[in-house]
C-alpha cells in the first residue's frame, strides 16, 4: 500500500472519528430552532424570528457534517450494517429537511409541518443512534432496569453447576454482561464478535479471540489481563470489568478445549477451579468462593511506585481478590523480560502469589529472582528457556 493511499485511510478514519462529537450539535441547534420558531408566533416572542434563520442554518450544516462524518465512519464496519442503514438515511433524511426548512425561513415562509417533521427526525435519528451504541434494546433494558430498581441483571444461580453447559450456562453469560457492547450483534469493534462460537472462533483485526487449550496466545484472555491504562485493555476501562471469578472460567474453559457443545463434567477441572465452579450455585457473588491458595495470613499493600513501574512496562498487576493485598502478575504483553523487571518483582516477593510469565526470555540463570517470590502459589513458565535443573530450584518454594 503506497504512502498516499495509507494517509487518505487515517484521513478517513480521522475525520470519521469526530461523528460522536458533531452529531451532538445539530439535534441541539435544530430543536432549539423549532422552539424559537414556535415561540415567535407568539406576539410577546416575536423577537426570537430573527433567531431561527440563524440556528436553521447552523442546525444544517452541521447536520451534513454529520453526515459525511458519519459515512466516514460507517466504513470502518464496526457496526451493524442493518442499524446503520436506518441511521445513516434517516440522518440524511433530516439534513434534508433542515435544508428546505432554512430556504423556507430565508424566503420568509414558515411551513408547520416542515418543523413537525424535522423535530420527528431528530427523535428517530437519535433512536437508531442509541441502538448501534447501546443495543438495539437500550430503551427496554433501561425501562427494566429501572422498574426493577438495579442497574445490571443480576445471575441466576445454575442449580447443578456440573451438569450445565460449559459455554451456554458458564461462559456466555460473562460475554454477554461484560463483552457484548462492544463485540456483540450491534457492534464489532475491531471486527470482533462474540455473541456467537462462529465469530467467536472466527476472531477480528487482532487475530484469534480464542485459542482453544491455549490461553497465552488467545488475544481475548491476552487483551483483558492487560493494564486497564492500556489502549488494548477489555474491556474498555470506562465500562464494567470483569471480576476474578469471571477471568478465572473464561481462562479455565480455553484452558480446557473452549468445547461450545460440552458440559462442565465434561471439561478438566483444576483443584482451583472446582470452587468457583461450585460458588455459581449459591447466590453469592462467585468471589466468596473458597479459593485455597490465596494465603488466609493478611500482608501489607505493595510498594505503589513499585507497582506502577510494572505498569508502566506493561505487565499486568492486579489484585487476586476484592480488598486483598496480594497480588497476580502477568507478563503476557511483554516481548522481553530484562534484569529491571525481575529486580522490581523481587520488591514484591511477599504480595505475588500467581505470577504468569510464560512464553518469555526466561532462563535457568534469571528464574533465581522467581525463587525469591516466597509467597507464589501460582506459577506458569512455559515456553521458556527453563531447563530441569531449572525447574528444581523451585523446590525450595513452599507454597508452590
Amino acid at each position: 500500500m503506497s504512502t498516499l493511499s495509507v494517509f487518505l485511510f487515517s484521513l478517513v478514519d480521522f475525520v470519521g472519528s469526530f461523528h460522536p462529537l458533531l452529531v451532538h450539535l445539530p439535534i441541539g441547534v435544530l430543536l432549539l430552532a423549532a422552539l424559537f420558531q414556535f415561540l415567535s408566533q407568539k406576539e410577546k416572542y416575536q423577537s426570537l424570528a430573527s433567531a431561527v434563520g440563524i440556528s436553521l442554518f447552523i442546525g444544517m450544516l452541521s447536520a451534513i457534517a454529520s453526515c459525511i462524518s458519519g459515512y466516514l465512519l460507517s466504513g470502518t464496519g464496526d457496526y451493524d450494517e442493518g442499524l446503520i442503514f436506518n441511521h445513516q438515511w434517516s440522518g440524511i433524511a433530516l439534513a434534508i429537511i433542515s435544508i428546505v426548512a432554512w430556504y423556507l425561513n430565508w424566503k420568509g415562509k414558515q411551513i408547520t409541518w416542515i418543523t413537525a417533521l424535522m423535530v420527528f427526525l431528530i427523535v428517530l435519528t437519535g433512536h437508531f443512534g442509541g441502538s448501534i451504541t447501546h443495543g438495539s434494546d437500550y430503551l427496554k433494558r433501561a425501562f427494566l432496569a429501572e422498574a426493577s430498581g438495579q442497574a445490571e441483571e443480576k445471575r441466576k444461580p445454575i442449580p447443578n453447576v456440573q451438569q450445565a453447559m460449559a459455554y451456554q450456562d458458564v461462559i456466555k453469560p460473562i460475554l454477554t454482561s461484560k463483552c457484548y457492547k462492544c463485540h456483540g450483534p450491534n457492534k464489532q469493534k475491531g471486527k470482533l464478535r462474540l455473541d456467537m462460537p462462529d465469530f467467536i472462533l472466527k476472531g477480528g483485526k487482532g487475530g484469534k479471540a480464542i485459542i482453544a487449550g491455549n490461553t497465552d496466545e488467545s488475544e481475548l484472555i491476552k487483551r483483558i489481563l492487560l493494564s486497564k491504562e492500556s489502549d488494548d485493555h477489555m474491556p474498555p476501562l470506562e465500562q464494567p470489568q470483569l471480576t476474578k471469578t469471571e477471568l478465572d472460567l473464561i481462562h479455565w474453559w480455553v484452558s480446557s478445549g473452549a468445547d461450545f457443545n460440552k458440559k462442565v463434567a465434561d471439561l478438566a477441572q483444576t483443584e482451583k477451579i472446582k470452587p468457583v465452579l461450585l460458588s455459581l450455585q449459591s447466590e453469592e457473588k462467585a468471589e466468596a468462593a473458597l479459593i485455597s491458595d490465596i494465603p488466609e495470613k493478611t500482608v501489607g499493600q505493595a510498594d505503589a511506585k513499585i507497582v506502577q513501574e510494572l505498569l508502566a512496562r506493561g505487565v499486568a498487576v492486579i489484585p487476586v481478590a476484592l480488598n486483598s493485598n496480594y497480588l497476580s502478575v502477568n507478563f503476557v504483553a511483554l516481548d522481553s523480560i530484562t534484569a529491571k523487571d525481575l529486580q522490581l518483582l523481587e520488591q514484591l516477593s511477599k504480595q505475588v502469589i500467581w505470577l504468569k510469565i510464560g512464553d518469555s526470555n526466561l532462563d535457568d540463570n534469571n528464574l533465581k529472582s522467581i525463587v525469591k517470590l516466597s509467597s507464589l502459589t501460582r506459577l506458569s513458565i512455559e515456553k521458556t528457556a527453563v531447563s530441569d535443573a531449572g525447574i528444581a530450584l523451585l523446590n525450595g518454594l513452599p507454597k508452590l
